[in-house]
């Protein structure tokens, strides 16, 4: 005799989720699997707090990056200000679709506040921010809903508008 199909939990499954945010499901699994990874090679050696991050680009490859500590701790830089860094250098601005981090910790560890905001430099504000636990399991919010009524780049004024404004 079989069993009876097992109830769903509440929320969303990974599936379920990447449809939400216009990933596939194998635009999930690269990027958990890549974060992760990435996660292996951090460097830091004071804290012991890894992080590694992935950003998906809309061609569909990832850069990934790493937190990188240094003895003077402010000097050092989180994981997803390396990946971000990085896409932004190898000409992914306005290409980023999804950015993801792992943690060792449960549950997963968002981004710091200067991460958010260096995020909102590059990314727009309905991006999927996937966040991985110590047992991959996945948290999922909007760069929006991670840095309600946030400051961007559209609201300073551009070079041309500021010029315009000292000739008057």
């Amino acid at each position: 005799m079989s069993s009876p199909p097992a109830k769903s939990k509440p929320g969303h499954t990974r599936h379920e989720t990447a449809l939400i945010h216009g990933l596939s499901s194998s635009d999930v699994q690269k990027l958990a699997k890549t974060c992760v990874e990435a996660k292996t090679r951090a460097y830091c050696p004071y804290s012991h707090f890894r992080v590694g991050c992935s950003v998906l680009l809309s061609d569909g490859s990832v850069v990934q990056g790493a937190n990188v500590e240094n003895a003077a701790y402010p000097v050092g830089s989180c994981a997803e200000r390396v990946a971000l860094g990085t896409a932004v250098v190898q000409g992914a601005k306005g290409h980023i679709r999804a950015l993801a981090v792992a943690t060792d910790v449960s549950p997963p560890a968002s981004p710091c506040g200067m991460c958010r905001q260096f995020i909102r430099e590059f990314c727009e504000l309905n991006m999927p921010i996937l966040m991985y636990d110590k047992d991959e399991k996945l948290t999922v919010f909007t760069l929006e809903q991670l840095l309600p009524m946030s400051f961007g780049p559209e609201k300073l004024k551009s070079t041309d508008e500021l010029a315009h404004g000292l000739s008057q």
